[in-house]
């Protein structure tokens, strides 16, 4: 397919993007062409937006950004024999290699070459992406567009929930941004006896409370630690999930945590962070674990599922749309966090 398209472009090492009609991609022999019925704003993107320290490290202007999405394939390349043209579709992130050791060993998510889409390749705040056949999950097609753009980030909440035992355990989740919210919703579908849900952020506090949290905490205005230590008669939480990356909410994530317990980070701290490996790990027991993306494809079934039993809804969690060319508005609800997930509709 050959044409021009509209798309949110990261235009310049700065603040902000831009909304530009650029060319349609062109798909090579092992891609598809896909038509992005639905595409949502994920905090990574708040970060390029931004221009955070993060993104000044990785990211390298001009390009389209953006990698949440669902869509329908309008092209097949000439190798593409798993997807066909019609097909409704969502996607993987991450890029990998195919031939290093983590992925010989079937560790994909841990690819040491990894690419992600919309940070390292052109992304999907656009009329069209095109992205290799292997990433892509055909979803039902009768998913509304709006839920299956946002499973990529569930899959980031479900493989950091499901990463240990959860059943029966009490569980803290810090930070309620979309994917801590969605966390909870998971922590509570798969038998969490306990959510916390910590933040400062009074909207998503609120948010949180709908998705099923047992307890939410405003840290500013609660100690979370004093609050851990009496609901649990002392004990401290069977389980962390650190989604904010705020160095302070962190260290109180290793304080709150119990003795053999487990700290899985999905988070990523902007500025090194200083933790007292003696007393808060070594002493302790704890589990530490570094969660990054989703395992492909293990952690998309599991998604599916969650979502097609009922036992998640994550419905409630979408709180905003607009068109691809108010992506601002979007935005800047994302930066003051006044807002669950926006979708961009191209």
């Amino acid at each position: 397919m050959s044409g021009k398209m509209k798309a949110i472009v990261k235009h310049k090492r700065g603040y902000g993007a831009e909304l530009q009609t650029v060319d349609i991609p062109k798909i090579h022999d092992g891609e598809v062409l896909i038509k992005v019925k639905a595409t949502s704003i994920c905090g990574t993107d708040v970060h390029i937006y931004t221009w955070d320290e993060w993104s000044r490290r990785r990211v390298n202007p001009p390009y389209v950004f953006g990698h949440e999405f669902s869509g329908e394939v309008v092209e097949i390349g000439a190798h593409v024999t798993s997807i066909k043209v019609g097909d409704f579709v969502s996607a993987e992130t991450h890029i990998v290699c195919g031939a290093c050791l983590q992925c010989l060993a079937g560790k994909f998510h841990i690819c040491k070459n990894t690419k992600i889409v919309g940070v390292d390749t052109q992304g999907c705040f656009a009329e069209y992406v095109a992205l290799p056949a292997g990433n892509l999950w055909r979803n039902p097609v009768d998913m509304d567009p709006d839920i299956a753009s946002i499973q990529e980030p569930m899959g980031n909440a479900v493989h950091t929930v499901l990463s240990g035992d959860v059943a029966g355990k009490n569980m803290a989740i810090i930070g309620c941004g979309p994917i801590g919210l969605m966390a909870i919703a998971v922590a509570k579908a798969v038998g969490a006896s306990t959510v916390l849900a910590i933040d400062i952020n009074d909207y998503r506090l609120k948010l949180a409370k709908k998705m099923g949290a047992s307890h939410t905490i405003h840290s500013k205005l609660i100690d979370p630690i004093a609050y851990v230590e009496q609901l649990t008669n002392g004990c401290g939480v069977d389980v962390v999930c650190e989604m904010s990356g705020h160095p302070t909410a962190i260290k109180q994530g290793f304080k709150m945590i119990t003795n053999g317990g487990r700290l899985s980070i999905l988070s990523l701290p902007s500025e090194p962070v200083e933790v007292n490996i003696t007393e808060d790990i070594v002493f302790k027991g704890i589990t530490v674990q570094g969660i990054t993306g989703r395992l492909m494809f293990t952690t998309w079934q599991q998604v599916s599922n969650l979502l097609a039993s009922g036992q998640v809804n994550i419905g409630s969690l979408i709180t905003h749309h607009f068109p691809l060319n108010e992506f601002a508005k979007g935005f800047d609800l994302m930066i003051k966090g006044q807002c669950g997930k926006v979708i961009l509709h191209p």
